[in-house]
């Protein structure tokens, strides 16, 4: 069985599909981050140190943990972008 066609089943299960969709949303953040951060031509240590933040604290968010928005609102900030948040 494929990988795709095994996802696909598994997100038959209610419990499942709930987590693989917030993983997702939260990976989404991670990899916009990572665009915008790429984009201003930034190290992670030059926007840490720009947002006012840890270069910890940035890898964290690019690998998908959780953020509060006013970090985000601070980071995006210090890119000299404003935050923003759809629903899609």
């Amino acid at each position: 069985m494929k990988i795709d066609e095994m996802i696909k089943q598994e997100r038959k299960d209610p419990e499942f599909n709930k987590f693989y969709e917030a993983e997702g949303e939260k990976l989404a953040t991670a990899v916009a981050l990572y665009h915008a951060r790429e984009e201003a031509g930034m190290t992670q240590s030059e926007l840490a140190e720009r947002a006012q933040t840890t270069q910890a604290t940035i890898a964290k968010i690019e690998r998908g943990d959780n953020v509060s928005f006013d970090k985000l609102q601070d980071i995006a900030h210090a890119m000299g972008k404003k935050l923003q948040v759809t629903f899609s």
